[in-house]
């Protein structure tokens, strides 16, 4: 009998891997506009794919200085949030290191993910590839676009402040 339940426990363990494998995103039949990346594509060595469609263009750095006011509000969403419990500046926390997002990333790309982090995990490389890195689902914190673009100018002021310690340092 306890071979029985060991062997059915196998069983039941070896369905649910493979269930996992695959296009590395679940089926549900509402994705079907999304692009699948196989889970074996993400970069082991921690590089991200080269391409994203939100992706392209001039980072949010590029896109002029910070708006102070804007920044503030989303600092203080940012930490209201819970945000800081996953990711910082400067370290690695369980998830990406904030600093030099914004001259990594669009402001698209970083609006897609901060207002629809499961739809990015699904449909978009980079994101993709972040989730199988650190293995954490950025939960939806049901910002609006507009808080979004707050907590987006927080990040240029923090990658600005950096940006001016290093010259400094220098």
């Amino acid at each position: 009998m306890k071979r029985l339940l060991l062997t059915g426990l196998v069983l039941a363990l070896a369905v649910a891997l493979a269930g996992c494998g695959g296009s590395g995103t679940p089926n549900t039949g509402s994705d079907q506009n999304a692009s699948s990346t196989p889970a074996a594509s993400a970069p082991s060595s921690g590089a991200m794919p080269d391409k994203s469609p939100l992706d392209q263009g001039p980072r949010a750095a590029d896109q002029g200085p910070p708006d102070a006011a804007a920044a503030a509000q989303g600092e203080k969403l940012f930490t209201t949030k819970g945000c800081s419990a996953c990711h910082a500046f400067g370290r690695r926390l369980t998830c990406p290191d904030l600093a030099g997002v914004t001259h990594r990333r669009t402001a698209q790309w970083m609006q897609s993910q901060i207002l629809h982090p499961e739809v990015m995990t699904k449909s978009d490389p980079i994101s993709h590839a972040l989730f199988a890195q650190f293995a954490l689902q950025m939960p939806n914190q049901h910002l609006t676009e507009d808080e979004a673009k707050a907590v987006i100018e927080y990040f240029k002021t923090r990658d600005a402040a950096g940006a001016a310690a290093n010259k400094e340092g220098k």
